[in-house]
């Protein structure tokens, strides 16, 4: 087996690896990207890109269904799944190429296979490449997979995860959703539009309990009226795949029968076969990596980035962390705050939220005043047609410091960069409302969110006292 020198070795090709990897070629080492699948990695090839490309095409049929409303008419609408299939693996093709070309420029090496540690320094590469690696530094960028229950393990057939339910050539006529956080809710979201009859199963009382109490009952709502049934508070006993229907039996004795069912109840740390205890590391409890604020890992040399660490599961902090171990690395300083981490999710309408809830802001004794304004006072909501949504603004009491803020609404996703900005960089309520919108825009929500947070909006009327 053929041994190569590199002062920096990357496991794993995603969002973060690859980042990670191109930073340190900028700087100036010598960098082995390793990858056992494919470049990009969960989020290029069964992840962020698939999914969003299929609630694009998903957005257009709506947009048609809606069509007559702006005096434009159009015949029968017939929805061609494969084609939009075939679609969304052009697009992760031709990214993949990009991103191959972008890779190679920076002339970085590509090993394919999995690696395990030898030693501190020591990995070997088995695969299509089969190689030892020594390196100076190491950055474990080896991402998640979803996480599969014994007790109803996926078939792959009609008992689908958020990947192989990507392979799918024909929409369902039902489909039962196993998990109501962001990634069941965008599925959800994406097969109602496509008028297949979703219903959303969740143990805990409400769905996207995570992003807080007044984006759940928002969502909640808007489902609702989008005909996809909720179940709360129900625990999935066991699912069966027989007589072309999948079958779920609760812990309480109830049933529920569709044609499919995806279960997404969450993801988790990817680090097997890596033989972390040759090179003297161990995951915790949950199977993540420690890791500081530097990403260096108990063992000095060696850094984690990404899902393995835990910290926030999204594709952008692992590219963020990336750039921050690679710096490190180099022997450059650079540490990774999460106060403003931006988190989107792609349902109809799009949720982004950054920063603190409400309820985070109770729990830590933080006295918080609240601004909420309707998209519906909007003129350019109301010339668009995008009228349903709104923004919030959680500032400090005393300080008038942005803390958090949540958007629902058309373009959220776009929106939630203006209060991610605000909160990096610790700026108050005046800053924004000192701040000319362009008009007529939807992010004017956020001039006239401040003003509501001081109870005084130019375009909504004055609270009767």
């Amino acid at each position: 087996m053929e041994n190569k020198i590199f002062d920096i070795a990357v496991i794993g090709a995603g969002p973060g690896g690859y980042v990670a990897a191109i930073k340190a070629a900028q700087l100036g080492k010598s960098v082995a990207l390793i990858e056992k699948e494919a470049l990009g990695g969960t989020c290029l090839n069964v992840g962020c890109i698939p999914t969003k490309t299929l609630i694009a095409s998903a957005t257009v049929h709506s947009q048609i269904k809606h069509a007559a409303e702006f005096g434009i008419h159009v015949g029968e609408i017939r929805i061609a799944y494969d084609q939009m299939k075939n679609r969304k693996d052009r697009v992760v093709a031709n990214i993949k190429s990009g991103l191959t070309s972008l890779i190679k420029a920076n002339k970085i090496t590509v090993f394919k296979g999995s690696a395990q540690f030898e030693s501190v320094h020591d990995l070997k590469i088995m695969g299509q490449d089969n190689v030892r690696i020594r390196a100076e530094k190491i950055i474990i960028a080896t991402g998640s997979v979803p996480v599969d229950v014994k007790t109803f393990p996926c078939d792959h057939k009609r008992i689908l995860n958020s990947t192989s339910i990507l392979e799918l050539t024909e929409l369902p006529k039902s489909l039962a959703v196993v998990g109501g956080g962001y990634i069941g809710c965008e599925f959800a979201s994406l097969f109602a539009e496509l008028g297949v009859k979703v219903t959303l199963v969740e143990a805990l009382p409400s769905i996207l309990g995570l992003q807080g109490k007044t984006v759940a009952e928002f969502m909640t709502k808007t489902f609702v009226s989008q005909s996809i049934e909720i179940r709360t508070n129900v625990m999935v006993k066991t699912i069966v795949n027989a007589n072309n229907q999948t079958t779920i039996t609760f812990t309480d004795g109830n049933t529920l029968t569709t044609e499919m069912t995806l279960v997404s109840i969450g993801r988790k740390p990817f680090t097997e076969g890596l033989s972390l205890e040759k090179a003297g590391l161990k995951t915790n409890e949950k199977g993540f990596l420690a890791v500081n604020d530097k990403m260096e890992t108990e063992v000095p040399s060696i850094y984690a980035i990404g899902d393995v660490t835990g910290k926030a599961m999204l594709a952008h902090v692992a590219s963020h962390q990336g750039i921050s171990a690679a710096m490190n690395a180099c022997g450059q300083t650079s540490h990774v705050h999460y106060n403003a981490v931006p988190a989107v999710i792609f349902t109809s309408p799009e949720v982004a939220t950054v920063g603190i809830t409400q309820e985070e802001a109770a729990s830590r004794g933080i006295q918080v005043n609240v601004g909420t304004f309707p998209f519906q006072a909007l003129g350019k909501a109301q010339a668009s047609g995008d009228t349903k949504g709104f923004s919030q603004i959680i500032a400090d009491k005393k300080t008038a410091q942005i803390l958090g803020a949540t958007v629902i609404g058309h373009d959220a996703a776009n929106l939630i960069a203006e209060m991610a900005l605000a909160i990096q960089n610790e700026l108050t309520l005046e800053s924004v409302m000192d701040t000319i919108h362009a008009h007529p825009t939807i992010a004017e929500a956020w001039h006239e969110t401040a003003a509501m947070t001081f109870g005084a909006p130019i375009h909504l009327p004055p609270k009767r006292v």
